[in-house]
């Protein structure tokens, strides 16, 4: 649904959404189902009619969810295969804000062109599936790739910006976070960050933290330490 469109006293849905809620969910006239946009707002409806790929709702009440702060940004090197996607899932169900695909000096996957585009949009689609799937009230905004340049800047202008390396010196549970802005996480590849890399994101001001004693995979560590952030800055 696009934004503003959950103003109205009946909503249908087409496409898709009509689609999954007429055939795979397999609403029935009578029932509750709740609708969002995507960007904040979130309306109560009942089910009023039903088609073969569409479902129209009355809209009992709406409800605007403010953006959450902290907000959480995750840069998310590229993974190897369909990890990507497992990573951006993960991600978005735990509740990270915005992924960025960073295109780091070891990443073996490349996005380039046409494929470039495709992963990308592949990327946008799991974030858009997942944050249905655990009710959010704003979909994750999924851009890249990133150059190292890119995602320095995006250091520099983040309230704390964190580099998972597994020999830092700080824990990631013992860091002090800002109440608002931008929490900045970075994430390597399957082969590390580089040692220029990890000079270059100092020198923007970014500090690096460790998880705990053991070595996760590329995948799964932004989201380990996403639950971590939003259970150290009260979001949890």
């Amino acid at each position: 649904m696009p934004p503003g469109g959950l103003r109205a006293e009946t909503v249908t849905l087409t496409g898709p959404e009509g689609h999954h809620a007429a055939a795979v969910r397999r609403l029935r006239v009578g029932e509750r189902a709740d609708v969002g946009d995507g960007a904040g707002t979130l309306a109560e409806g009942v089910v009023t009619s039903l088609a073969r790929d569409s479902v129209t709702l009355t809209v009992r009440s709406v409800r605007t969810v403010p953006p959450p702060e902290p907000r959480i940004t995750v840069v998310q090197a590229l993974p190897k295969g369909d990890r990507g996607e497992l990573a951006v899932e993960l991600m978005t169900e735990i509740g990270a804000d915005s992924v960025i695909a960073w295109a780091a000096e070891r990443c073996v996957t490349r996005w380039h062109g046409d494929r470039g585009a495709r992963a990308l949009g592949k990327w946008q689609s799991t974030a858009r599936e997942a944050a249905k799937q655990s009710r959010r009230a704003w979909i994750p905004q999924v851009t890249g790739p990133a150059t190292l340049a890119d995602v320095t800047k995006h250091v520099s202008g983040a309230a704390c910006a964190v580099v998972l390396e597994a020999d830092a010196a700080a824990s990631l549970s013992h860091l002090a976070l800002p109440g608002k802005g931008e929490i900045l996480l970075v994430v390597g590849p399957e082969g590390g960050i580089s040692p220029a890399e990890r000079a270059a994101l100092a020198a923007a001001g970014a500090v690096e933290a460790r998880l705990g004693p053991t070595v996760l995979r590329t995948s799964t560590a932004g989201a380990a330490a996403a639950a971590v952030l939003l259970t150290r800055s009260g979001r949890w």
